[in-house]
């Protein structure tokens, strides 16, 4: 049945951020007959998508990651590629006939004068209001590097994980990657397809490593279905189908972990999905070596105070919300930079400040981010936030 809730106010709602999220909230609020304006800070939809590297694909299936209003093109496959995934995103803007702004950055945002409603600060001297406001901006907003000691006097190449594009220009070279999550898993492999001399992992915290899918189940699916779990409930079960599908790398130094996926999982701590660390790691392709301490000259000093000199080091270190500069002053962040409250939930000192992408289900991600959109377009359309 069609939703006939209608929403007239005199000024529009708006959406921070062209991604996923604020294309899915944008379109739900729409269907409901909020005026609303997307605003992007770059001049395309789905821009950090465009930054990831070329192997990248989705996690999650094809049909569970189709936003709010329009499904995913078959022909992109069951796990959708970096370049399909921006060209749905395009398709989705232009299929719901969204009003995106673009090349305009939000800096800062204040209660107006009345209290009532949203003031939005912005590139060129902007300053829109609005009663209701979403902040989409994303997961990976801004590249976090660690401050390693002697970093800047690193003689060999040292970059972010987000500019990496592919490994033709590592062909033959000495690499060691930093950080043991999806993303430098998933460029360690490509590193060692690609033709990389030697690969070495550095690893602080050992992962959960789990099968994209097993006999064609795929692993999101499970982590739906778990999700309203006890988490000892899940971090058993999940502890017992690690033993039988992901063989012991303890002697190759990726010992199983002694703690709980799902509890790692709710701290923020995404298990890895294997597509091809295991097999390279097992081969002696990828080596697993202890966290990196700190830099010297061409050397880098690891956490078991051994030195080594890759010619190219790649940090997989994350990223920064970006949220404190914009929003910091409200109150409405936790002590690491995330939203306090989120969805179609308000926090009492910001109502009608919503939250969307900030969070890394093991559901999936982009599944939650089409939840939260209608949710969100319901409590603004009713007024409740």
């Amino acid at each position: 049945m069609a939703d006939t809730t209608t929403h007239t106010p005199s000024t529009p709602v708006y959406v921070i951020g062209a991604g996923p999220g604020g294309l899915a909230t944008a379109a739900a609020l729409q269907r409901r007959g909020v005026r609303t304006i997307v605003l992007e800070r770059t001049h395309a939809v789905a821009s950090s998508w465009r930054g990831h590297y070329d192997e990248l694909r989705l996690h999650t299936t094809r049909r569970l990651s189709a936003l709010p209003g329009l499904p995913i093109p078959r022909a992109y496959g069951r796990w959708v590629s970096r370049d399909d995934f921006v060209r749905y995103l395009e398709q989705y803007a232009d299929h719901h006939r969204l009003d995106i702004v673009t090349g305009v950055a939000v800096s800062r945002i204040d209660r107006t004068a009345d209290g009532k409603g949203w003031l939005l600060r912005a590139t060129g001297g902007r300053e829109l209001t609005s009663r209701a406001a979403v902040i989409a901006t994303g997961f990976n907003h801004t590249p976090r590097m660690p401050k390693w000691l002697g970093r800047t006097a690193f003689t060999g190449q040292l970059l972010h994980a987000g500019e990496y594009r592919n490994a033709r220009p590592y062909a033959g070279m000495d690499v060691l990657v930093v950080g043991a999550g999806n993303t430098g898993a998933e460029i360690a492999v490509d590193l060692v397809n690609g033709g990389a001399a030697r690969v070495r992992l550095a690893v602080r915290t050992v992962p959960h490593i789990v099968r994209r899918s097993t006999a064609g189940w795929p692993a999101q699916a499970s982590g739906i279905m778990m999700r309203r779990l006890p988490p000892r409930v899940v971090d058993r079960a999940a502890r017992t189908l690690a033993k039988a599908s992901i063989p012991d790398l303890a002697d190759r130094g990726l010992p199983r972990p002694d703690t709980g996926l799902y509890s790692r999982a709710l701290q923020g701590a995404i298990p890895v999905q294997d597509v091809g660390l295991v097999a390279a790691v097992r081969a002696g392709r990828i080596e697993i070596v202890p966290a990196v301490d700190s830099f010297d000259a061409d050397k880098v000093i690891l956490a078991d105070d051994s030195r080594i000199n890759p010619q190219v080091v790649i940090a997989a270190t994350g990223y920064e919300r970006g949220l404190d500069r914009v929003v910091g002053h409200l109150g409405v962040l936790d002590s690491r930079g995330r939203p306090l409250a989120h969805g179609p939930r308000t926090s009492p000192a910001a109502p009608g400040l919503h939250f969307t992408g900030y969070t890394n289900p093991i559901s999936g991600m982009l599944r939650e981010l089409a939840i939260d959109a209608r949710k969100i377009a319901k409590a603004i359309a009713r007024g409740d936030s």
